[in-house]
């Protein structure tokens, strides 16, 4: 009789499926294995028996600083009372006598008068009633500009004109000072303005109310190179 066998218990079908699961458990065998930890007991054991260190911190010692006393304040200035008679009363350093009457002479010092004087020999008059003026007038001014200008050579070739502006003072004798640029072109031309202005003459002196005053005077002096 011969044996047949059902096709439910037949295995040969299912061999892929088994082979697959087996690979599945081993593989899992192996990451257990890798992951598995193992403790000292000895460092398990002495754990519970550690004591706890503590770390004393230093202390850093807090100094006072000790300021100094001020100084003593400075004694008073001493009051030094002058006594004088009843008759006379001083103011500064003139003494007033309290009997004078309107026949009393009263003697006036002159040094406020010469200080005055002293004041307007110093003073320096823009505008007076008499203008200072070059001997021989404005055309004889012109004429020494001309004569003794010479024009500088660096201006000349780097083709600089132009007006340079001097200002200078007309003392009381006549005589030329305090000489200055206003406004210049450069390239020497400031500096030959400034040679030629103080070689200059003594001006007649400007006045004013018929005296001769220190007068400022203002010039301008031109550069032009001729085609």
């Amino acid at each position: 009789m011969e044996r047949k066998k059902s096709e439910k218990a037949d295995l040969e079908n299912k061999r892929g499926i088994f082979f697959q699961i087996g690979l599945i458990v081993a593989l899992a065998v192996v990451l257990i294995a890798f992951e598995y930890k193992s403790y000292n007991k000895q460092d398990v054991s002495d754990f519970g028996y550690r004591q706890p260190v503590t770390e004393m911190e230093e202390m850093t010692p807090i100094t006072q600083q000790i300021t100094p006393p001020p100084p003593p304040p400075p004694p008073a200035p001493t009051m030094v009372l002058n006594i004088v008679e009843n008759t006379a009363l001083v103011i500064g350093d003139i003494p007033i006598d309290a009997e004078a009457d309107e026949n009393t002479q009263v003697e006036v010092s002159p040094v406020k008068q010469e200080e005055e004087a002293e004041i307007q020999e110093k003073e320096i008059f823009q505008v007076v009633e008499d203008a200072p003026s070059f001997p021989g007038g404005d055309g004889e001014r012109m004429r020494f500009l001309q004569q003794n200008i010479r024009y500088p050579l660096p201006a000349r070739e780097s083709g600089i004109q132009g007006i340079v502006y001097v200002t200078f003072v007309v003392e009381r004798n006549g005589e030329v000072t305090e000489v200055k640029i206003l406004r210049g072109i450069g390239g020497g031309c400031n500096e030959e303005a400034l040679r030629v202005v103080r070689n200059m003459p003594r001006w007649e002196p400007g006045k004013q109310r018929g005296k001769p005053v220190r007068v400022q005077f203002n010039m301008p002096i031109k550069f032009a190179i001729g085609g």
